[in-house]
């Protein structure tokens, strides 16, 4: 199973979350994701000045595994599973500061720490997407509760290892998930706390968050952890960047690596020869039929010969291109091997090519169609149409061989900056007039002048395949939204 969400993630990037959700113990999941953009002709974006590798430059893909899903309450249960598996790494490295140990202990407090945000995160989500009352006020007295005995088995573990037998630098491992952690309840704290005064009926709960927060405050000034100043701002991009790191730091054993390289180069090599083998055919023939005609030397095969060497020259080509061209619907730019903890675990290949609308399947036109504002609108744009493809294999036995943590699969965060669409853009603003029937006076109102960028997404797994389509609004001055559009019915 395949789930999508997006989101603008700055004004000149658009961010799609790919969720590849793999069946339990099956070597082979696989999964296909393929991307038709809709981009306006006057943005004057072609294969001659926008190729393959400008498009790649212009797509960022971090891929991580999914965050093992443990509910707030769960993780305050005294208990929980994480909690245990972090206790046994510390009292390990206790006994012995040995590389696996150091390792295991490291990714403990990473681990946990993730498994801590994303529980946090879907639990304000969850208070600030309910309606009723009622719901509203039990989620919040849970978080708080949750959240405070949360803490206090995160930070009993520091104890363990505060002893002189066990270096600073691995301390400090310790240290840094537990300021991620303290930044990261302050946040989704405050996210619910600006919620409920919003709500301004639930002034119980606004007085037990204040007082958390200011409790974590002067927890963080007591063990010197960075916090916002609001009387020196320029203090404050230091704490950014730090809390950028700490953020890295906590989420970086969820991180896979990809080792990528070109892909079907045995294949291309292959048909590469191919070409050389009939531009080389073409040559001989012409050779033997001319100087059986003319002789061995004569004036005739020697300019048959030289016509033949460059039509040969201009064959090869034209096969290498034709071979270049047929291979696309099969192969791919780009191969990468997705490796966890030093084990392959899968792969993940990827292809972009410019494709006429002759090439563009029914369904999908007509998704582009159902946006139309004008019965015409697309032809009138001229609109030029990308296509970027991508297949995931992913083998969850390995994966889970390799976790002690429930993983359900893999995450594809997707960014697609837009800066290079936008330098052909109009002005932002454009002057136009208009009477006021009222005063006689002539009036200059200036009109945003907006760009539609169209995106539809056909995402496949196992013999399931289901669409998705949006309109990204933007102008010059980069992005101004990001829209979900209905599908017709039947789609």
């Amino acid at each position: 199973m395949i789930q999508i969400k997006y989101k603008v993630h700055d004004e000149f990037s658009i961010e799609f979350k790919q969720r590849f959700i793999v069946r339990p113990r099956e070597k082979d999941n696989r999964f296909a994701v393929n991307t038709w953009l809709f981009i306006p002709n006057s943005l004057e974006i072609s294969p001659q000045i926008y190729g393959q590798n400008q498009f790649y430059r212009d797509v960022k893909s971090n891929v991580r595994l999914i965050t093992p899903v443990y509910s707030l309450c769960d993780l305050s249960d005294p208990g929980a599973a994480p909690f245990r598996y972090m206790e046994k790494a510390f009292l390990a490295l206790t006994a012995g500061q040995g590389k696996d140990n150091v390792a295991e202990y490291v990714y403990q407090i990473k681990m946990v720490s993730a498994i801590i945000k994303s529980a946090l995160r879907d639990h304000a989500n969850a208070i600030t997407g309910a309606d009723d009352p009622w719901q509203i006020s039990t989620l919040s007295d849970q978080f708080i509760h949750c959240t405070k005995k949360i803490l206090s088995q995160y930070r009993k573990m520091g104890e363990i290892v505060d002893i002189p037998e066990i270096p600073d630098e691995q301390k400090a491992h310790f240290l840094f998930g537990d300021e991620a952690v303290s930044q990261l309840v302050i946040v989704y704290a405050l996210k619910v706390l600006t919620f409920l005064r919003e709500k301004g009926s639930f002034p119980g709960q606004e007085r037990a968050l204040e007082t958390f927060v200011i409790q974590e405050y002067a927890y963080k000034r007591k063990t010197g952890y960075s916090m916002l100043d609001t009387r020196e701002k320029e203090k404050n991009k230091e704490l950014v960047y730090r809390y950028g790191l700490l953020k890295k730091y906590i989420e970086s054993d969820l991180f896979v690596t990809l080792n990528k390289k070109r892909d079907g180069i045995a294949i291309e090599q292959i048909y590469y020869g191919i070409a050389a083998g009939i531009a080389m055919i073409f040559a001989t023939i012409v050779a033997f039929v001319f100087q059986r005609r003319y002789g061995m030397f004569s004036i005739p095969l020697f300019v048959a010969l030289v016509i033949s060497y460059m039509l040969k020259d201009r064959i090869k080509e034209l096969m290498r291109y034709y071979f270049a061209y047929k291979r696309k619907g099969k192969y791919f730019d780009h191969k990468a091997i997705v490796r966890f903890k030093d084990k392959t675990i899968g792969w993940i290949k990827e292809g972009v090519d410019f494709i006429s609308p002759a090439k563009v399947p029914d369904v999908v036109m007509n998704l582009r169609k159902s946006s139309n504002r004008m019965m015409s609108e697309q032809s009138l744009l001229d609109e030029k149409i990308i296509l970027y493809r991508k297949l995931v294999r992913i083998n969850s036995q390995k994966l889970e061989d390799n976790n002690i943590y429930p993983v359900s699969g893999i995450n594809d965060i997707v960014r697609l900056h837009i800066n290079r669409l936008t330098q052909k853009m109009d002005n932002p603003l454009v002057p136009l007039k208009k009477f006021d029937e009222t005063t006689g006076n002539l009036l200059t109102i200036e009109a945003p002048k907006i760009y539609n960028l169209h995106i539809v997404m056909q995402v496949q797994s196992e013999n399931n395949a289901e669409f998705r389509a949006f309109k990204v609004v933007a102008s010059r001055n980069g992005i101004s939204g990001i829209e979900p559009l209905d599908l017709p019915a039947g789609e």
